[in-house]
């Protein structure tokens, strides 16, 4: 193998000081010093907030345009000026592209097993594969054979590298033909051409003399060198953003790389871009927030939601593909571009309305219009808001099943993310497609562990035989009804809609037939506290509470839906609270200040629920709502409380609201006296809702 280049990149000996720093092995590679195009402070918009694309994905520039690769609409789109325009469609899941020294767009599509060429004027052809069979043969172009490939580079003599994602190989065409540069089977292990291992390898690019490998599976920066063999320049057995030396960095899911002209390589990592050089000591820096959403403006604040691609433009910005938000953004040096309002990022996220539309109702098991009972909710507190452990929103829907159930796909979907199979043999196992998520399932395979006859699962396996993971690649197409699985010892499948960091509670966004729910919520009690949260007790056996004009109001309460279990309690839908005149008149309009029409940001779980609150397998589920603060899908989360300072003397009733979904609604009145000849200024709960008790 021989990779050139047509300007030599110098390279500096630097492994001397992983080794003294980070006690790695001895290494020479290039990494510079400076970068000459200056850091990257700013992130902007630059195309998608009008809704064009579908999953930007592979995204090249070329004579100031840039071309962008769509894998769910099957195009190639290019954009000029923040415009978009269709350049070339009819693949099947196209994903990395690269333009070659005669201005060929080479595109790995993946979907269709091949390596596809567009003409400048936009005429398609297959280069090498077949349509629709996947193998792993090499040979010539015609014949040979990928499995779902997803990144290509170009050499400086138009060879064409190629990340062959599932057959864990790095390939070239070169002369009309196909070979393996390195890789045999999933695994990994540093090593010279087949004796080298990747795992689902992603992005690729050309590094002066070498190739560079986002090996996804393995979490590491792999380096690929002229005589084929391969050496790990970044990360570890360790999952996580930890930046540092190379050696002791650490990644997420690596998708995609590239190289600025100093030699600087960039990288996408999980919902994050990263950073390899760039300074004095050759540092992996994360240069955005790690946190998925959107966000424009300064870099290190930045959000992204699994970016697929990069690319430098002509003036050496960074431009990124970020695939689940639709969108195209680009890092520069100074503040440029316009940056997304609220309104456009609302505008952005799926629509219940439009998503209940695009295909008829059913549930995941047969018969497919039998109803079966709702095991949870979106917005309910998963853990324990007081124990150390970690909390969390439940981000989906519960339908309940029998154990070794088959479960089946609700909607016509097709996979796009290139890893999209995770937690395997957990109980947490899960495929997440662009429409729907489900977890808690043995993906293909039945009660007894024994895969289907499906070869869209990809199973691995020990020396023994037993599985030991599976793999759904990039561009696996089902229908609806088609079996996903069996139910695994959860007893129910957990489906996500829409999707991630775009989520919409299920029950607003499926058609569910038969689903009905008469019962409203339940109100246990309602506990008041002042703003440092210390708990406002009866002031005596009568039930009066001295409390100040600022105060919290907690309730707890739960749902049932018609065919629940007595046992069962489910999350509500929305809590609110109203301030009434003595007489019961309203003063003000009702406050919701929790509504679970999305789903809120993880921050905001402790926004939610008060102390006390707890969801789990082995403990009473118990869900606090703190009602004076605002928190839901569509709006920052924020604290508040119940602010009585504006009002007059006088005596007044607070109503406390819960609602679910379908509208069924439960109320808490509680009378109060407000009083400023008090010393404390307080106002005075002199008499409550018939059965309410304040807790002791």
């Amino acid at each position: 193998m021989t990779i050139a280049s047509h300007k030599r990149i110098p390279f500096t000996a630097v492994a001397c000081i992983s080794l003294l720093v980070a006690g790695a092995a001895l290494m020479w590679w290039s990494i510079p010093i400076s970068n000459a195009s200056g850091p990257y402070r700013h992130v902007s918009t630059i195309a998608g907030a009008n809704g064009e694309f579908g999953e930007p994905f592979g995204i090249v520039e070329r004579a100031g345009s840039l071309y962008l690769s769509d894998g769910q609409h099957g195009k190639i789109w290019r954009i000029d000026e923040g415009v978009a325009t269709v350049f070339a469609e009819g693949l099947h899941t196209p994903s990395g592209i690269a333009f070659d020294r005669d201005g060929n767009l080479i595109v790995a599509d993946t979907g269709s097993h091949s390596i596809r060429s567009i003409e400048p004027r936009g005429g398609l052809t297959t280069l090498a594969g077949i349509d629709a069979q996947p193998g792993s043969v090499d040979g010539p172009t015609g014949s040979a054979l990928f499995n779902g490939p997803v990144g290509v580079a170009i050499g400086p003599a138009s060879e064409i590298y190629i990340a062959d994602t599932y057959n864990d190989r790095v390939r070239i065409i070169k002369d009309g033909v196909v070979s393996t540069v390195a890789g045999s089977v999933r695994g990994y292990v540093d090593g010279l051409g087949d004796a080298a291992q990747f795992d689902t390898p992603c992005g690729i690019a050309i590094w002066g003399e070498r190739l560079i490998v986002a090996d996804t599976g393995n979490g590491r920066i792999r380096v690929v060198e002229p005589d084929g063999r391969v050496w790990t320049l970044a990360g570890s057995s360790d999952r996580g953003l930890k930046d540092g030396l190379p050696t002791a960095a650490s990644f997420i899911q690596p998708m995609a790389v590239v190289v600025s002209r100093e030699g600087v390589i960039f990288v996408v990592d999980g919902n994050a871009i990263r950073r390899i050089g760039g300074s004095v000591l050759p540092f992996v820096t994360t240069i955005s927030h790690e946190r998925r959403g959107i966000r424009d403006g300064a870099a290190t604040r930045s959000q992204f939601n699994r970016p697929s691609g990069l690319a430098l433009d002509a003036s050496h910005r960074l431009v990124v593909a970020d695939s689940e938000n639709r969108l195209v953004r680009r890092f520069s040096p100074a503040n440029e571009g316009y940056e997304l309002t609220p309104e456009q990022i609302a505008e952005l996220r799926d629509k219940p309305d439009e998503f209940k539309a695009r295909q008829p109702g059913r549930w995941p098991y047969d018969p497919p219009d039998v109803k079966r009972d709702i095991a949870g909710t979106l917005g309910e507190i998963r853990g324990e808001i007081d124990s150390a452990g970690p909390v969390w929103f439940h981000n989906g829907l519960d339908i309940a099943g029998a154990y070794g159930e088959t479960a089946r796909f609700m909607r016509d979907d097709k996979v796009l993310r290139p890893m999209a199979a995770e937690n395997f043999g957990t109980l947490r196992e899960l495929l997440r497609l662009p429409e729907l998520g489900y977890i808690h399932i043995r993906l293909g395979r039945d009660i007894s562990d024994k895969p289907f006859e499906d070869l869209r699962f990809h199973f691995a396996s020990d020396g023994s035989g037993k599985l030991t993971n599976v793999r759904v690649p990039r561009g696996s197409v089902f229908q609806t009804g088609e079996p996903i699985g069996t139910l695994n010892a959860m007893n129910h499948v957990h489906l996500i809609a829409g999707r991630s960091g775009s989520e919409m509670n299920a029950l607003d966004a499926l058609i569910l037939p038969g689903l009905t729910d008469t019962r409203p919520p339940v109100i246990d009690n309602v506990t008041l506290f002042d703003e440092g949260w210390q708990e406002l007790k009866t002031s005596s056996a009568k039930t009066t509470i001295s409390l100040p004009l600022r105060t919290r109001i907690v309730v707890r309460a739960h749902d049932q839906m018609d065919g629940n279990p007595d046992r069962r309690r489910l999350g509500v839908y929305r809590v609110g609270f109203q301030i009434l005149s003595s007489d019961g008149g309203p003063i003000a309009d009702m406050r919701w200040g929790i509504t679970f029409n999305r789903l809120p940001p993880p921050e905001a779980v402790r926004l939610t629920y008060a102390p006390r609150s707890r969801s789990g397998a082995s403990v009473e589920t118990t869900f606090n709502y703190i009602v004076t603060n605002f928190v839901n899908g569509d709006d920052y989360p924020r604290e508040d409380v119940l602010d009585l300072t504006g009002f007059p003397d006088g005596p007044y009733l607070i109503r406390v609201t819960v609602a679910d979904y379908s509208g069924n609604t439960s109320t808490t009145d509680f009378a109060i006296e407000v009083r400023r000849d008090h010393p404390l200024a307080v106002a005075q709960v002199s008499e409550f809702a018939p059965g309410y008790q304040p807790e002791r």
